[in-house]
């Protein structure tokens, strides 16, 4: 039977709200339609306060909540009016939520979304909380979205792989005859948003231009690669909550101490070699016998990113998702939608082999219209 559903996406970015509208019929799915409504600059600070140790998170934390349902039901109207849907056409509204905490090593990862206010606020149900379960079996939680790129992009001949470049880059290997993988390889726009932000004001490095205004510093990188999260066997998993400006302050002040003053840009552009690095490593360490790579995500309109992942794995076909049919944009979201339907079937929606889980889950939690 065929049924409709909207996927929201809020990533680690903190750019805004993806929502795309996905038809099912089976197990065939047809994009209806998209949305995207930006996050206030009030909303990113409340977040990146949050993931930080402070007074008064709960109240906090309850707000900030509130605030992201009345964003996400925006996204959902806007998504409506788009596709010419009403509420009682969608079997349901699938919820990312936006993380604040990410630490399944010790037994839980936290989204935030008042998922109740949302159901009433559009009047559908409302699918949330979709990674505790998986961490409840003793997985990562993360990433979730390797399901949904083994049932839309396999191919039965060619080895490939699907590089997802949000503030957190993950990487699923799709080999035919060989189990699936998917874990995150390390930072992807977050430390080059959080540089840019710090130096300059602005939100993120348009196509790359800054980081191409500099030059990598080969020690730094150095310095930078030597995180041990790089060297971590699977699964593994990461967000802010390693990833973050202290980090790399305390990077940064390593090198000084060693080798004094770095111009900004010429910071940028490590930042950036360290995500290209970092990606192309774990591809020639986990997936070997890829031959084509397959990006979506924000990192896809970077550039000088894109450019020197090329230079880096020049064995490889490397194209945005936009060749398999589903644009580069809306594949996080259009997985959570996804994510949905198998909520709805009973179904599975996490890979144990990824996450780790003991196995096999039904994920998220429903809060009825």
């Amino acid at each position: 039977m065929s049924e409709i559903f909207i996927g929201l996406m809020s990533g680690t970015s903190l750019d805004g709200v993806d929502a795309v509208v996905a038809r099912f019929d089976g197990s065939r799915m047809q994009l209806l339609g998209e949305a995207f409504v930006p996050y206030p600059a009030t909303v990113c600070q409340q977040v990146l306060a949050l993931q930080q140790v402070g007074d008064n998170e709960l109240e906090r934390s309850a707000r900030l909540g509130n605030q992201l349902a009345a964003l996400y039901a925006a996204a959902v109207q806007q998504a409506l009016q788009v596709c010419k849907l009403a509420a009682a056409d969608i079997r349901a509204v699938v919820c990312h939520g936006q993380t604040i905490r990410h630490a399944p090593q010790a037994g839980y990862t936290l989204q935030l979304g008042n998922h109740a206010l949302l159901a009433e606020r559009v009047g559908i149900d409302v699918i949330g909380d979709l990674r505790s379960r998986d961490v409840a079996a003793g997985g990562q939680g993360a990433p979730l979205v390797p399901a949904f790129h083994q049932a839309m992009f396999a191919d039965a001949a060619i080895p490939r792989a699907i590089l997802n470049i949000g503030g957190i880059a993950n990487l699923t290997r799709l080999q035919p005859d060989v189990p699936v993988i998917g874990f995150d390889t390390g930072p992807g726009n977050m430390l080059l948003d959080a540089w840019i932000r710090h130096q300059r004001g602005d939100g993120y490095d348009a196509d790359g231009a800054w980081a191409a205004s500099g030059q990598c510093d080969t020690a730094l990188l150095r310095i930078l690669l030597a995180e041990p999260y790089f060297a971590a066997e699977l699964p593994k998993s990461t967000g802010r909550d390693l990833f973050s400006m202290e980090w790399l302050a305390e990077r940064l002040a390593r090198y000084q101490q060693q080798h004094g003053a770095i111009a900004a840009a010429n910071v940028q552009a490590t930042l950036l070699a360290l995500t290209a690095h970092s990606i192309a490593d774990a591809i020639a360490r986990f997936a070997p016998h890829t031959r084509e790579l397959y990006l979506c995500g924000g990192g896809v309109r970077n550039g000088a990113l894109c450019r020197l992942l090329a230079a880096l794995l020049p064995q490889l076909h490397i194209a945005a998702t936009d060749e398999l049919g589903l644009p580069a944009q809306q594949v996080e979201a259009a997985a959570f939608a996804w994510l949905g339907q198998r909520f709805c079937q009973r179904a599975a929606g996490n890979l144990p082999e990824v996450t780790g889980a003991a196995g096999l889950r039904v994920l998220g939690a429903l809060y009825p219209r």
